[in-house]
């Protein structure tokens, strides 16, 4: 059952992407929280703390199949964010790296012959598509918004509404 070596690397190496991608929530979370947008922080550190458990599904799977860890370290960049709408655009551009990586393990998955682990590729795909048409919906409707702040604050309480895994990508 064990994975083949490329695919073991490319896994390892997603196990870090999504604790880097917690680490760039985490980021956001607190730049909504200096921007006193306290709905917004706290949806981005629900979307942190799945970063952390979707690291964990793959670590699971790698060590299921008898195979080691390996983290890497965890670079996020300077991020200059100025508004609610930076944020989620900062969002949206990171969740579209974290597809294109899903998608390479998925291509190395398909090439290496490794039917066990399709089920967890195509969860993560189809929660890529889900991600990005989350945040995607948030930048249309603050684009809507505009300079109104009522409406930026409306959409932050909206937001910050949600309990946790499962109601938004």
């Amino acid at each position: 059952m064990a994975i083949p070596p490329q695919l073991l690397r490319a896994m390892n190496d997603q196990v870090t992407n999504e604790f880097q991608a917690a680490y760039v929530y985490m980021q956001l979370a607190y730049e909504m929280d200096r921007l006193a947008l306290v709905g917004m922080r706290d949806w981005f550190k629900i979307q942190a703390a799945e970063e952390r458990i979707h690291a964990e599904k793959f670590a699971t799977h790698i060590l299921d199949r008898d195979e080691k860890i390996e983290l890497h370290n965890v670079e996020i960049g300077r991020l200059e964010i100025n508004s609610a709408l930076e944020a989620f655009e900062a969002a949206l551009e990171h969740e579209r790296k974290v597809s294109a990586e899903i998608r390479e393990i998925a291509r190395i998955s398909d090439e290496e012959k490794d039917y066990d682990s399709r089920t967890l590729v195509n969860w993560f795909l189809n929660e890529q598509i889900e991600e990005e048409s989350t945040v995607g919906e948030i930048i249309d409707r603050l684009k809507i918004i505009g300079e109104d702040g009522a409406g930026v604050l409306r959409l932050d309480a909206e937001l910050g509404s949600r309990t946790g895994q499962g109601q938004a990508g």
